[in-house]
Parts: C-alpha cells; structure tokens; sequence
C-alpha cells in the first residue's frame, strides 16, 4: 500500500490540467498545432477534454472512421472507459466531424487495448483481461482474471502471438523492490517463486469456456512491460527502469524476450549494471543484456508494429512512445527491424519538439499509438487529454 500512495503523489503532478493547445491554421478538416514531425505532414487536433476525454491511454482503428480509445479517467480504481470514436470529416460544421460515446464504464485502472487474432476487442484492466465482439452491444467475457492489481505497477498490457498466446504484463509492485526499513531486499520477494511479479506471463488461449488454457511467466525481471509487441518472431519490449534522480540513469532499455530469461530486475540495470543498493550483493552476468539502450527516463509507454502493408512511412517498423516528462520524453520514435523483428538501428524521431510553449502547447504526453488504414499516425496524450493525427499536409 506504502509503495502504490508513493506511485500515486509520484503522479499527481503529471496529471493536473495541462494548458491547452494554440491551433494555428488547420491540417486537414481539424485545428492544426505546432508540434515537430517531418516535412510534408502536420498534427491535427482531433479531440479534447472538450469531448470529455480525462486520461485516454489506448486507441485501435477498428473500420475506417471508428475507432476504439481506452480512457483511465485516472489512476483510482474503477475510473476507466471504454469509448468510441466515429469522424466525419466532410460535416461542414467541425462539431459533427467528431463523435465520442461511452461503451463501457467504471473499468478498473484499463490500459490494454488490441484487436486478437479471433477479431475480437481485448481489453486489459488492472486485475483482469476481458474480450468483446467489435460490432455489437459490449460484452465484457472474461479471459483471465484474478491478476495482481496492486502496487505501483498495476497496469496490464498485452500482445499476440502465432499458437494461441498472449503475453501479458504483470509489473513490479515497487520501484526497486526495499524492505520494510527501506533497504534492498536481498532476495527480493517479488521475482521469487511460482507467480512472480516484474515479469510477462504467457497465456495460452483456446475455445470453449473457459477460454484460458495455461497461464505462466514467460520472461522475468521486467520492473514494467506497458511496452510489448510481438513483431516477425520476437517478442520486444521496451522496459522503464528504475527510478534514480540521476538525469542520465539508468538507461531505458529495449529487450528481446525469450521464454525462461532472467533481465535484471531489481539487481541490474542497463547492460548488466548492477543496480544501487545491491553492489557486492548481486550478480548480474548471468541476466540478459538489453538489445538497446535507451535514454533514461524516456519512459517507453507503447510499441506498435505497423504492417508492412500500411501505406506510411513507417510500414513494417514499430513506433514507440516516449513519453517521459523529462527532455528524454515527449516524443514518438520509429525503430527499423529485420525479419525476425530484431532491431536493426537505433530509433528515430517522428514527432517531437513537444516542450511546453505558453500559448502555443503543453509538453506533449504520448501513451497510446495506431496507424490507420490511410496511414494516418494517431497519438492520445494522458495528462492533455487529446487525441491527434499526423497527416500528410493538402497540396
């Protein structure tokens, strides 16, 4: 409880009021706002709190123009939403083109949105994963329940894979895992026996009810994987590492997960760094070195695979989130991979310049990422309460 009251104070600053967006001309049918991306493309501001958005997380493109965002509300139990989202960008009045109505309320702490491989909306609250028809009344089927859901990382994300598997987050319950007298738990307790916490767990699924078939933790040591994509082969996760004052430490960190692996968490940090408090206490060869280092407090929040379909710039790289409120942060990065999905060079920025400008924006806040079908990128910020678009500017 002590850990999950310092979470929330930690918090509370980042999600006061944000000032709001300046738009300044348009990009598209929508205000258009100074944010950086490359040339050729603008940010659109789609929606705000004006249209009763408070802490959006997720979004998914279910068919084009419909869209389903996954709303907090914040950080207390039983805030969320589940919303929707339809546009009409040919209404001539700006307040027909964007629609938002609530699908599901009173959702516990939901971060988790993805389309399975059945077509059917998954959605990952605090303590369970639950799945519904994308057409249709909601209806909340419960996949797998009964996770933890305390601590300072409560938040579940998911990602699918070929066989029926699904892997999800189950965060650490403290920041770097002290004992009562707030010194280094040696061993800690949380990635110790047969349900760890810090760790991503496998769920097999199958038919019939119940539809969970196994549910085990597949790689261990992850204070925190709201980052996961399964791309080629791999399964990447982008790991937000422990939280030292220091501006430069330790690095965020990209891993590649393998079944059995042991990442650090909490006695290494980095390529194997062994973290404060545990010197002489840990011994960090024997733990997966990340296969990049990330700049500290980045603070990756999503990756999203585009196909190699889509008609972006982006199609078949994955799109990370950055969105730290540090300089690191505030930004939306692209990653190339090889086929096996691998990463192949360091990321690159594709929207940023997000620093607080009083009257022009707030200091952007990037939790949630798709590309749509027309290769659109769309963003939701938490703490500003937007959703935007990046598009291609008219000619």
């Amino acid at each position: 409880m002590k850990a999950l009251l310092v979470a929330l104070a930690l918090a509370a600053p980042l999600m006061a009021n944000a000032a709001p967006y300046t738009p300044s001309g348009t990009c598209g049918p929508f205000p258009k706002v100074d944010v950086a991306v490359p040339a050729g493309w603008c940010v659109a501001l789609v929606a705000d709190n004006t249209r009763g958005l408070r802490f959006p997380r997720r979004i998914v493109e279910l068919a084009p123009n419909r869209f389903w965002i996954i709303d907090m509300g914040n950080w207390e139990p039983r805030q969320g939403r589940l919303l929707e989202m339809t546009l009409n960008e040919s209404a001539t009045d700006p307040a027909e083109r964007v629609r938002i109505t609530t699908l599901a309320s009173k959702l516990d702490r939901p971060l988790a949105l993805a389309v399975g491989p059945d077509g059917k909306v998954y959605v990952g609250e605090a303590g369970r994963i639950w799945r519904t028809p994308a057409t249709g009344p909601v209806v909340q089927e419960v996949v797998v329940d009964k996770l933890p859901d305390g601590g300072a990382h409560p938040l579940k994300e998911i990602a699918f894979a070929p066989g029926n598997r699904m892997f999800i987050n189950v965060g650490s319950a403290s920041d770097a895992c002290r004992d009562a007298s707030n010194q280094p738990a040696m061993p800690c307790p949380e990635v110790e026996g047969d349900t760890p916490r810090a760790a991503v767990y496998e769920a097999v699924l199958g038919e019939g009810t119940p539809a969970l078939k196994s549910l085990k933790p597949y790689a261990t040591g992850l204070r925190n994987s709201v980052a996961l994509a399964f791309v080629g082969d791999t399964l990447l996760q982008g790991e937000n590492s422990i939280d030292y004052p220091d501006a430069e430490n330790p690095p965020e960190e990209l891993n590649v997960l393998r079944a059995g692996a042991r990442y650090g968490w909490p006695y290494c940090t980095g390529d194997r760094q062994v973290a404060r408090g545990y010197e002489k206490k840990a011994d960090c060869k024997a733990t997966e070195a990340p296969a990049q280092r990330w700049p500290a407090h980045a603070a990756p929040l999503q990756l999203f695979a585009v196909p190699a379909s889509n008609p972006s710039p982006w199609a078949g790289q994955v799109l990370v989130a950055w969105h730290g409120h540090r300089p690191t942060g505030q930004r939306v990065m692209a990653l190339k991979v090889d086929a096996k999905g691998h990463p192949a060079a360091a990321p690159v920025q594709v929207v940023g310049g997000w620093n607080a400008a009083e009257g022009v924006r707030p200091k952007g806040a990037p939790t949630g990422l798709t590309v749509d079908r027309a290769g659109h990128l769309w963003i939701v910020e938490d703490r500003n309460k937007t959703v935007l678009m990046v598009r291609r500017e008219s000619k």
